[in-house]
């Protein structure tokens, strides 16, 4: 990762827990991230706590989206960071923080690598970092953050007494108010250069004096965001220029490329078992499609029951995702030869059958395969015109869109009205957050609320993800309906 000069500044050894924790190298749970990984990391850690991360700022930006307010921002990420990127305060004398803080560091830097690459990137990651800091500010312990903030220069002075006087009139403009005429304010206040702080000084919660921003303390914040954003910006600039350094390590750079999309689609986790808990026969596929699909498996099925065929792309992505809902083997060679009802038994014996063996890993190298994460179909084999695999949310044109989510949804309470929004989040490369907005808004009448998403908040990031939750809320549905009777 590092060149030799590099190496020799930070000597880097093998990251021992237990050494840290008596030396303190992560003094603080809250991190500008100033200095480069100095140890040694495996290859497995690298991408591993990078992706843990990631999957955290890819909610941040979908919450972003979403249009959530900063509370339920806040609520779902203090949950993805309890799965994911768990950080405890040093207070916390059951956990190893130390370890917790260098994945956290080690995850922070792989992702600069990622995301440095292009002007959107790099946006989009301060946006999402700036974020995923200020949530760990407002939740931290007060006595630990004040000795963060402590440890750095913020360029801010702290006001006394004399100058609080002084201005006394033109703070109340503030709210900040004289205990009695001739006694200064116990609020402390800080003076930094207006510059570093140009969003409260257009929001006129600050007090102008020659070139001076005199901010109250619960402003504070403002002030310790400005100063974590404009280091990783410069940070960020500095990596992309020396990022050509690592393009000839390909085990790398392939890593580094797929985390980069992450943003994308989110980051899904593999799905290797029913998602249902129950397996389904070959008759019952056609009438969970119309009841529980996300639109890009509804769209297969459709041309599969219009055609009587689908393209090899198509048969890979629908086959995988009929497997994890719980399609058997057996059920899945009825429902394909079923569906195939215009070829004869010879030639889907001959084309078909072994390939649908092969995917339940009956066949070739005898891998088990995971159905197609969102990211996948985003991103890998694009659909050509007569093509029906991809995602529609990204592949269709805006009207045809529009035109399929009005014929597919329109009985299940999606309405014209709701397009707008769809379309919008679908117009901003938001895919994922398009469909997770008509998943709650199909799913309305069984209680599911915009901003619930397909549960806690969570961002729809795999296709078997949609459909799970929706057999799961059918179910519970009927459950309450027997004990009601």
């Amino acid at each position: 990762m590092y060149n030799n000069s590099e190496r020799r500044k930070f000597d880097p050894v093998k990251f021992d827990s237990s050494k840290s924790a008596n030396s303190f190298e992560w003094p603080f749970r809250l991190n500008f991230y100033d200095k480069s990984p100095w140890y040694e990391v495996s290859l497995e850690d690298f991408e591993r706590y990078a992706l843990d991360r990631l999957r955290v700022l890819a909610e941040i930006e979908s919450s972003f989206a979403r249009n959530r307010s900063w509370e339920e921002l806040k609520s779902v990420t203090a949950r993805q960071c309890k799965d994911h990127l768990p950080l405890n305060s040093s207070s916390a004398s059951t956990v190893d923080t130390q370890t917790e803080r260098r994945n956290d560091h080690l995850g922070h830097f792989v992702l600069r690598l990622a995301f440095c690459r292009s002007e959107d990137l790099r946006r989009r990651f301060v946006k999402a970092e700036t974020a995923l800091f200020r949530v760990r500010y407002e939740s931290d312990d007060t006595k630990e953050r004040e000795l963060f903030l402590q440890s750095r220069d913020f360029k801010w002075t702290e006001v006394k007494s004399e100058e609080k006087l002084q201005y006394a009139s033109e703070l109340k403009g503030l709210g900040i108010q004289q205990p009695e005429e001739g006694v200064p304010t116990t609020e402390r206040l800080y003076k930094v250069r207006w510059t570093q702080v140009p969003d409260l000084v257009n929001k006129r919660r600050v007090l102008l004096k020659d070139g001076w921003a005199y901010v109250p303390s619960k402003e504070q914040l403002s002030i310790v965001l400005r100063a974590f954003e404009a280091n990783l910006e410069n940070a960020l600039d500095s990596t992309a220029r020396s990022i050509m350094r690592m393009d000839g390590d390909t085990r790398l750079t392939e890593i580094l490329n797929h985390m980069s999309r992450g943003f994308v689609a989110g980051v899904a986790s593999e799905y290797s078992g029913p998602a249902t808990g129950d397996e389904i026969r070959a008759d019952m596929v056609d009438d969970l499609a119309k009841r529980h699909f996300p639109l890009c498996m509804r769209n297969l099925h459709e041309c599969l029951m219009r055609d009587r065929h689908l393209k090899h792309f198509g048969r890979l992505q629908y086959g995988l995702f009929l497997k994890v809902l719980g399609l058997s083997i057996d059920e899945a060679i009825a429902f394909w030869r079923k569906s195939f009802s215009s070829v004869t038994d010879d030639k889907f014996n001959k084309e078909y059958k072994y390939n649908i063996r092969h995917s339940f890993g009956l066949e070739g190298k005898r891998a088990n395969y995971p159905a197609k994460s969102c990211q996948q179909i985003l991103l890998t084999d694009k659909p050509g015109p007569s093509d029906c695999h991809g995602c529609p949310y990204r592949h269709f044109a805006p009207d045809n869109l529009q035109t399929s989510l009005l014929a597919t949804y329109s009985s299940q309470g999606l309405t014209s009205t709701d397009l707008a929004e769809v379309m919008r989040t679908v117009k901003e490369g938001h895919y994922h957050v398009a469909c997770t907005r008509v998943f709650e808004i199909t799913h309305a009448a069984a209680g599911v609320k915009k901003g619930d998403g397909i549960g806690e908040g969570e961002s729809v990031t795999h296709p078997n993800q949609y459909a799970a939750k929706s057999i799961e809320i059918e179910k519970a549905q009927q459950g309450d309906a027997m004990v009601i009777e």
